[in-house]
């Protein structure tokens, strides 16, 4: 998801019904996505398939949000558990992180 393409696209003058929308449930994806991503790798731990994870379930909204504002060129220090908002600005994908 490109944040600046996404802000400009939400300008209030031009938000239509299917743009809002589309972006909910484009959030909702990530949000959804990002959380199963925790419940996997949470597995994976538990089993002894991988030796350490901590992982970002349960911040998927805020970090959804944030996302929204930051713009290309904004400096950001990610944590370990900022797995949503990378997926959400496009910086990883789930393949990456996992």
């Amino acid at each position: 998801m490109n944040s600046s393409a996404t802000n400009e696209s939400l300008s209030l003058e031009n938000l239509s019904f299917e743009t809002f929308r589309s972006e909910v449930l484009k959030d909702y994806r990530v949000a959804c996505q990002s959380r199963e991503a925790s419940l996997i790798g949470r597995k994976e731990v538990l089993t002894g398939k991988a030796k350490f994870g901590i992982f970002g379930d349960g911040k998927e909204l805020p970090q959804v949000a944030m996302a929204k504002f930051f713009q290309p060129g904004d400096f950001y220090s990610g944590y370990y558990r900022d797995q949503t908002f990378a997926f959400a600005t496009g910086v990883a994908s789930i393949e990456e992180f996992f």
